[in-house]
């Protein structure tokens, strides 16, 4: 057994654990704004369609392009943000992602549009590698519940996107769309004014390796393949719920918004959730039944036109998200030395991965079948989840 590390004095400890805090609630802000920012496009994209005359395949394009600056790019920054001290990664990405995002909805042209989105995808996806190693870095213990914290902000900044937005353009109109960028600014002020690396950031490697990645290579590469079967689900329903919910089960689009913004913020609930139940339960057993039971409850909404369906389909969002902080947590103390690496390939790459690959082919199949054939298909993720996730080692940590 090997020795304990010295317990430090109360004060000591007391003031690691306010600076710790003050990071992750900071963090978890900055998480917030830049999933509310990258979330935004799909409420503004009509504003675009009708200023710029774009058509629907142009809307689409910018729309992959967002995904693909905001999601996919992000192990490049996880790579820089491992290499270099300077916390500008994270701090900057709120108001970058704001101001940019928010500027390409008012573009005087799709060239214009395309630039500004690739900048403010930037922003986002230079946040997220950094700041997912740093928000609970800080914490002593119990590291995936304060993990999840900062993970379900930003699927809280998801979730609450299509009401911000909608409500904005409402009250304030589309020329002053600029100053829904102010809160991510004001964050990114306290994040460069109070942010600081962990303290243990100077004894990690500074440079890329290698050798740390391929000694875990197989736990690594089943983790990420079930976040990869976990975003298809969830980066697609994002994508056609409320068209589903219109064209198909007779929701006004009003009402499909809320029944997505609900699916979305369960989402959240969920990620909280399954951090405090890793603690208690263990991460393999957390993520294993996470895809177990997400997939029949789910399957109900899909069998039955009850609003009691609707419900399902929420509990199955909230269930199916348990894992989200878990896998995280659990990578990064697989691979100390490349955590903001590891968390872009899970949190980012992932993602954006899978909703680069399988949103256009559920479209296709939509187009050939009908969507709700192509929707209630991608609950065989889950399934094929489960099966991987009982090949993880028993042994992984908290």
């Amino acid at each position: 057994m090997s020795a304990s590390a010295p317990a430090l004095p109360a004060t000591q400890a007391a003031a690691r654990f306010r600076t710790g805090a003050a990071t992750l609630i900071l963090l978890s802000l900055g998480h917030f704004c830049v999933d509310l920012y990258s979330g935004s496009l799909g409420v503004l994209q009509p504003m675009i369609v009708g200023r710029l005359g774009l058509t629907l395949a142009q809307a689409g394009l910018l729309g992959g392009i967002l995904v693909f600056s905001s999601s996919v790019t992000q192990p490049f920054y996880g790579f820089l943000s491992d290499r270099h001290r300077t916390p500008l990664f994270s701090a900057l990405g709120p108001m970058v992602a704001g101001l940019f995002i928010l500027s390409g909805a008012l573009a005087p042209s799709y060239g214009w549009a395309v630039g500004l989105m690739v900048l403010g995808g930037a922003g986002v996806s230079a946040f997220h590698p950094q700041a997912s190693a740093w928000a609970a870095a800080g914490m002593a213990s119990h590291r995936a519940r304060w993990m999840a914290v900062f993970i379900s902000a930003g699927t809280l900044g998801i979730a609450a996107a299509p009401v911000f937005f909608k409500e904005f353009l409402a009250w304030f109109g589309p020329g002053r769309l600029l100053w829904a960028a102010l809160p991510g600014a004001l964050v990114s002020a306290a994040c460069l004014a109070m942010v600081r690396p962990p303290a243990d950031f100077e004894r990690r490697a500074r440079s890329f390796d290698w050798q740390a990645l391929s000694a875990v290579r197989r736990p690594l590469a089943i983790l990420y393949f079930g976040v990869f079967f976990r975003s298809a689900v969830q980066v697609v329903f994002a994508q056609f719920l409320v068209l589903y919910l219109s064209r198909e089960r007779g929701y006004s689009l009003h009402q499909a918004a809320y029944i997505l913004t609900a699916y979305l913020a369960a989402g959240a609930v969920g990620g909280i959730t399954g951090g405090h139940l890793s603690a208690l339960l263990g991460p393999k057993r957390v993520i294993a039944h996470s895809f177990l039971w997400s997939a029949p409850l789910m399957s109900v909404f899909f069998l039955t036109d009850s609003p009691w369906g609707v419900a399902f389909l929420v509990a199955g969002g909230l269930v199916l998200l348990f894992t989200i902080p878990v896998n995280v947590t659990v990578a990064q103390r697989l691979v100390p030395s490349q955590a903001g690496t590891v968390s872009a390939l899970l949190m980012g790459f992932a993602w954006g991965a899978a909703g680069m690959v399988f949103v256009p082919l559920t479209g296709w199949l939509a187009d050939h079948t009908s969507l709700h054939t192509a929707l209630m298909a991608l609950l065989v993720f889950p399934v094929a989840g489960y099966w991987l996730s009982r090949q993880l080692p028993e042994d992984l940590a908290e």
